[in-house]
């Protein structure tokens, strides 16, 4: 990515186009975001620079990065051809994560927000890209303490991917509904589901549900508009909640909830690995995709963030509602003959709680935010399976 962003704007276009047109289909990669915390009183530091050092040399080194805030660090399988090989890797990123971390005295998170770290006592790392994001966006990007799983999904040819992005609109409710583990930030119960959502998605700029786009040309001319008027300088700048990405042949996929459980991470990445192959499956054999408007979207969106896996969402087919469970498994149905194809069918699953779920739920029984962030990173399995 990095040779991609010293590209011209010109450049930068150009250079996708020829990736997508060479892109195998389907490969992958996911990315997990963590907190750095203090073992004593698990709130965050600022010590992604140490991690980083002491990675160097190990097999963690070329797969760890710094996003944003010195108190997180993300961790990435690099490119798989098969999701067994994807899964298996998330879960020796974690390990290697975690066994680089101890020795420093830190520990690992991985729910959507920290429960009460103040965002005014987190640094921004010392990069020239977050120096930028530092300078354009302000109070926008210090608040943006939050944590999240994204998804790289290999897709051919530059029209299939712009389309196939449009198409996975219409599922981003879902996978946030599935994925939501944020109810708690800056010391209160929201009693939203995912705040993460609410933090990051409302307050960026070109982020959250994207318009359609029909045509890698219809893309590109947005884009060039944006670089022309200086409403961005580089192509990370748009941040919306899944995108053709400019540097990667993939789409990718950025509206999920870091996942506290390994088995629930898998499985979140496994749907959204297959939704992501069956929408360019389905625009392959001619089969019609709803383009519904960001309207109707937005509404179920709210109802992810505030109610997520217990709550209802709408059919926007039908016009009638029905639960985010129930719903997802008709997408799991409706995803089964690529998700066949592509080996990813035992790791489809709707969980009987979600990481969200459990925390409320604990904290409608009374436990402090204390106990109920210390349930989710520990015992260790939580964190490192």
């Amino acid at each position: 990515m990095g040779d991609a962003q010293r590209l011209t704007p010109e450049e930068q276009l150009r250079f996708s186009r020829e990736q997508f047109e060479a892109a195998k289909d389907f490969t992958l990669a996911v990315e997990e975001e963590f907190a750095l915390l203090d073992p004593r009183t698990l709130g965050l530091v600022n010590r992604f620079e140490e991690l980083q050092a002491t990675a160097v040399g190990t097999e963690l080194e070329d797969h760890l990065v710094g996003e944003l805030i010195a108190s997180e660090a993300e961790v990435r399988t690099g490119r798989c051809d098969t999701f067994a090989e994807a899964g298996e890797l998330m879960g020796e990123r974690r390990l290697q994560l975690a066994q680089l971390a101890a020795p420093l005295g830190i520990e690992l998170g991985a729910t959507g927000t920290h429960p009460w770290s103040d965002w005014k006592e987190q640094r921004i790392i010392d990069t020239a890209h977050y120096r930028r994001n530092d300078e354009i966006l302000r109070y926008v990007v210090w608040r943006n303490n939050t944590f999240g799983l994204h998804l790289h999904v290999g897709v051919n040819g530059p029209d299939r991917a712009v389309r196939t992005t449009s198409a996975m609109r219409n599922f981003l409710p879902e996978l946030l509904a599935l994925s939501a583990s944020s109810p708690f930030v800056e010391g209160v119960c929201t009693y939203l589901h995912s705040a993460r959502t609410q933090i990051f998605t409302r307050m960026f700029p070109r982020c959250g549900i994207p318009d359609v786009f029909a045509s890698w040309d219809e893309w590109e001319r947005y884009v060039r508009l944006l670089y022309d008027t200086h409403s961005i300088d580089e192509h990370t700048q748009l941040w919306w909640s899944v995108r053709a990405h400019l540097a990667f042949p993939t789409v990718e996929v950025r509206i999920m909830d870091g996942q506290p459980e390994l088995a629930e991470a898998r499985s979140l990445a496994a749907l959204t690995y297959a939704l992501v192959a069956r929408c360019a499956r389905a625009l392959d054999e001619g089969e019609p995709l709803p383009a519904y408007p960001n309207r109707l979207l937005e509404e179920n969106l709210w109802r992810a963030i505030r109610y997520g896996l217990s709550g209802e969402l709408i059919d926007l087919a039908l016009g009638t509602t029905l639960p985010a469970r129930a719903r997802i498994e008709q997408l799991i149905e409706w995803a089964l003959p690529v998700a066949d194809e592509l080996a990813v069918t035992p790791w489809l699953a709707v969980p009987v709680q979600n990481a969200a779920e459990r925390q409320l739920a604990r904290f409608a029984e009374g436990a402090s935010l204390e106990e109920i962030y210390a349930e989710q990173i520990r015992p260790k399995e939580r964190v490192v399976g």
